[in-house]
């Protein structure tokens, strides 16, 4: 009888330790995007965005700024603080010359040179901003550009010969493009009951 009611209680057991284990692999990808978002801040007047409020922000459904096939070559890291190294976008395959789009609607707030590449910012209202680089701009700062729309072609200089970089920012505040691009999921967590 003993032996029995062991077997039952380490099959349970072993079922409720697989269900938090499932419980947690599922929020594991959500939790690590958002917690990379921006490091936590206990003042509400400095702290970062949250993926919550961003998903509220205008500009939300943004489009890829590069035509099909998409291939992210690297994802957004956030540096432990505002200065420290991390990669504040996403890399995106684009070849030299290839016709760069806007994200989202907005007013082109920057068109140049930066150190050793040309960029293109937009401002999509809301404190959203979006910047693409390299890009030879065919666009000019306050001009108006709709979701879709050609800002330039992918140029040369930045930090990968073959990408296009993609960069978010929120308040002045860096974010993972994924969060406008749909690939950035709110996670929820279901009870275990």
């Amino acid at each position: 009888m003993r032996a029995r009611i062991a077997a039952r209680d380490s099959r349970a057991t072993r079922a409720a330790r697989g269900a938090a284990a499932v419980a947690l692999l599922m929020a594991f990808p959500a939790a690590i995007a958002s917690a990379s978002a921006a490091p936590a801040s206990a003042d509400p007047a400095t702290a970062p965005p949250s993926v919550a409020n961003v998903s509220e922000a205008p500009g939300r459904a943004w489009r890829w700024p590069v035509g099909a096939p998409i291939a992210v070559l690297a994802g957004y890291r956030a540096g432990d603080t505002v200065y420290s190294a991390g990669h504040r976008g996403i890399d995106l395959a684009a070849a030299e010359d290839d016709p760069v789009l806007a994200p989202a609607d907005g007013t082109v707030a920057f068109a140049g040179w930066v150190g050793d590449r040309t960029l293109v910012t937009i401002d999509h209202g809301g404190g959203v901003v979006s910047t693409l680089e390299p890009v030879r701009a065919s666009v000019a700062v306050g001009e108006a550009v709709a979701a879709g729309e050609v800002v330039g072609e992918r140029s040369t200089g930045g930090h990968c010969a073959d990408c296009l970089h993609l960069g978010a920012r929120v308040d002045g505040r860096y974010v993972s493009p994924l969060v406008f691009l749909g690939g950035v999921p709110r996670a929820v967590l279901l009870p275990l009951d």
